[in-house]
């Protein structure tokens, strides 16, 4: 896989991850990666956040039946 690095209008330099290692990864926009480096070059990881993820599933349900529940609650 090839990317290319890309400078920023602010004058950083980003790379640009192709959409398939982000797949193979399971990643999406507002996830963390983590770079490790080795001898032989990088890693990227994905950091585990599992329990934010179930979290935030969890408010989409909770928030999207709210009337239900308060209904359920009494």
């Amino acid at each position: 896989m090839k990317t290319i690095i890309h400078k920023l209008d602010d004058g950083s330099e980003a790379v640009i991850l192709p959409r398939e290692l982000l797949d193979s990864l399971n990643l999406q926009v507002g996830d963390q990666l983590q770079i490790i480096e080795t001898d032989d070059g990088v890693i990227p990881r994905p950091v585990d956040d599992g329990f934010e993820r179930q979290m935030s599933a969890a408010r989409d349900v909770m928030d999207k039946h709210q009337v239900a529940l308060q209904k359920l609650a009494k």
